[in-house]
């Protein structure tokens, strides 16, 4: 990467590691460079008025005046668009939670660097460097009112969409979990931004979870008949669960399109699921008596009791994409994913990863033993026509 053309900012207290961050920053190609000592001065680089603007910021977390973490904070108030590289001499365990602070501010950070800084680990997290997004210039995505969506549904605009999951051991497809779209006749396929907020206003999300459930199971059915014996999990709302008819609709709906229960699982938020309601937990274990698969998605954005867990039904865990992303760079992320998936392992369910987007994590989940992976590395939600192609080239990849 050429970084000639990009004007670095060094924010760092003592003289001789300034110099040496500067040193390092032209070995790498760096023409323009601007030394600051304390944070107040840091701060100052980052209005509007000073130029030229900076690009990128090496910012120590111990700055006389202000340290790193208030010109952190300091910075996103300011909206800044630089991107930012925090050093420090602190445990990693630490720098870990300051990454987690600076993007929670919604700071463009590139990552964190435990002292010593080589001009190695400066490289490796400029790779991941790019220029801020113009404004977009394309037309918001539209949104419609309750009644609007209504209509969609009843004139069965609505599909579900197929995100493949694969097992790590052998590559094989093991599943498809479905993803909600709307075919609109003007607006072109829509997610769900564009209709589940009006349904949720409404409480009336069951509308939508039954389109799904409908067309999910009817696929299933056509992909056996084209001798593809896959499984669809779908996202299941728990007011749709608590309906008083629902195990009958349900079962109604397999029958009808001749699809044994094992091959269907329902997802629910890890939020929704662990609960002590008996009358909840009595649904969830006849869905699993049944044969039906049940799913505990975003596990660990709740707070999870563990108790709780272990008497909850489910056949699979599903990792949030927060735990997953990055996780081989970052060791206390790793920690706590190799954690998650102990736990599914303890409690003899499969995992499943979500948000697989490169081959350093698919690589990484291999070798933590994780069950099941999907995500844009492996391939983006798909109609339900694109799948079977689809899966003729993975299994030639394969």
């Amino acid at each position: 990467m050429d970084i000639a053309h990009l004007h670095f900012l060094v924010a760092e207290a003592d003289s001789a590691q300034r110099v040496a961050l500067v040193e390092m920053l032209g070995q790498l190609g760096a023409s323009q460079v601007t030394e600051i000592p304390d944070g107040h001065t840091a701060l100052r680089c980052f209005q509007d008025s000073f130029t030229p603007t900076v690009n990128v910021a090496i910012i120590d977390l111990v700055l006389p005046g202000m340290d790193g973490l208030e010109l952190i904070r300091k910075m996103a108030e300011l909206n800044c668009r630089a991107h930012v590289i925090i050093i420090g001499a602190q445990p990693s365990n630490l720098l870990f939670s300051v990454e987690t602070m600076a993007q929670a501010y919604g700071v463009e950070l590139l990552g964190t660097i435990a002292k010593p800084v080589s001009a190695q680990k400066i490289a490796a997290l400029l790779a991941n460097y790019a220029p801020p997004a113009l404004p977009s210039e394309a037309a918001p995505l539209p949104t419609f009112s309750f009644d609007q969506v209504g209509i969609g549904l009843q004139a069965r605009q609505f599909e579900p969409f197929f995100q493949p999951k694969i097992e790590l051991e052998t590559g094989q497809v093991k599943g498809l979990e479905a993803f909600a779209r709307w075919r609109h006749p003007e607006h072109g396929v829509l997610g769900p931004s564009s209709f589940i907020d009006a349904l949720e206003h409404n409480n009336r999300i069951d509308f939508l979870d039954w389109s799904m459930i409908e067309k999910s199971v009817e696929s299933c059915r056509r992909f056996h008949d084209q001798g593809i014996p896959i499984s669809i999990s779908i996202n299941l709302a728990p007011q749709t669960l608590a309906h008083p008819a629902f195990m009958q609709q349900i079962g109604a709906c397999v029958e009808r399109h001749r699809v044994l229960p094992d091959y269907i699982t329902f997802e629910m938020p890890e939020s929704t699921v662990l609960t002590s309601d008996p009358s909840f937990l009595e649904r969830l274990v006849r869905l699993r008596m049944l044969g039906y698969g049940l799913a505990i998605d975003d596990y660990g954005t709740g707070r999870s009791n563990l108790q709780l867990l272990a008497r909850v039904p489910f056949s699979e865990l599903k990792i949030d994409r927060s735990f997953v992303d990055g996780a081989f760079r970052k060791r206390a992320l790793g920690t706590v994913l190799s954690s998650c998936l102990g736990l599914a392992r303890s409690l003899e369910r499969k995992s499943v990863a979500v948000g697989v987007e490169t081959k350093q994590d698919w690589d990484f989940l291999q070798g933590l033993g994780c069950t099941y992976a999907q995500g844009y590395h492996i391939a983006m939600p798909m109609a339900a026509d694109a799948f079977p192609g689809w899966l003729e080239d993975w299994r030639q990849f394969f």
